[in-house]
């Protein structure tokens, strides 16, 4: 029988939107992959690249990293990145759809590597302007974990003291403040502090998390 667990649900979520990012990626040129993507200093590559190396990685050789970088989190992203990234496009995407079904990670809860996926994701669809409808079966999770837990990004600071309620959704996170509507997506990807998406927001609640998503 196939095991239909909710782990294992949540990891075919995964799977399936990175087979969608991978399929969205072989239809772009090469100077479309070194285009700045959402994410900080990184190109639609680099982050391609830290997506292969995120699903590469298991939690002992991931803790073995972070020491040798002295836990500096940039230093170790970005030696993790350097292995991943190839010598043209072509080769970066080759070996990031070699990575698709894979359910390796770092430690934590499968939500936020499944979260990892969604946002890295449309940090890379923005910029080049192609626009995916994510499931609701790979958001909501996501969702509920931003606004419940700090974890490897402040998702939850961004948020407290709001009331952030989905229009397309039945996705809502009351911490009992002023309110914020918007799409289940453009939520998760502002507690995911991409200011770009707060435009999207509407309710008193948008200047608070605009505020507080990192530059």
């Amino acid at each position: 029988m196939p095991n239909s667990s909710p782990r294992n649900t949540l990891w075919q979520a995964a799977h399936a939107e990175r087979a969608a990012l991978a399929e969205d990626l072989a239809t772009i040129d090469d100077a479309q992959w070194a285009l700045p993507s959402l994410c900080n200093r990184w190109t639609i590559e680099d982050v391609t690249a830290h997506l292969t190396a995120a699903a590469s990685i298991g939690p002992l050789r991931w803790i073995a990293s972070a020491v040798g970088a002295r836990f500096d989190f940039d230093l170790h992203n970005d030696r993790r990145l350097a292995e991943h990234r190839c010598p043209t496009p072509a080769q970066t995407l080759s070996r990031f759809r070699a990575v698709v079904g894979s359910s390796t990670s770092p430690l934590g809860p499968v939500e936020a590597w499944l979260g990892e996926v969604v946002v890295h994701s449309e940090d890379i669809r923005r910029p080049l302007g192609i626009v995916r409808e994510v499931p609701m079966a790979a958001l909501l999770p996501v969702a509920a974990f931003f606004a419940r837990r700090n974890f490897t990004i402040t998702s939850r600071s961004v948020v407290k003291g709001l009331r952030l309620e989905a229009t397309d959704s039945a996705f809502v996170a009351d911490d009992g403040g002023r309110p914020v509507f918007g799409t289940t997506l453009a939520l998760t990807m502002a507690m995911a502090g991409r200011g770009t998406y707060c435009d999207e927001l509407a309710g008193p609640g948008v200047e608070t998390i605009r505020a507080r998503c990192m530059p």
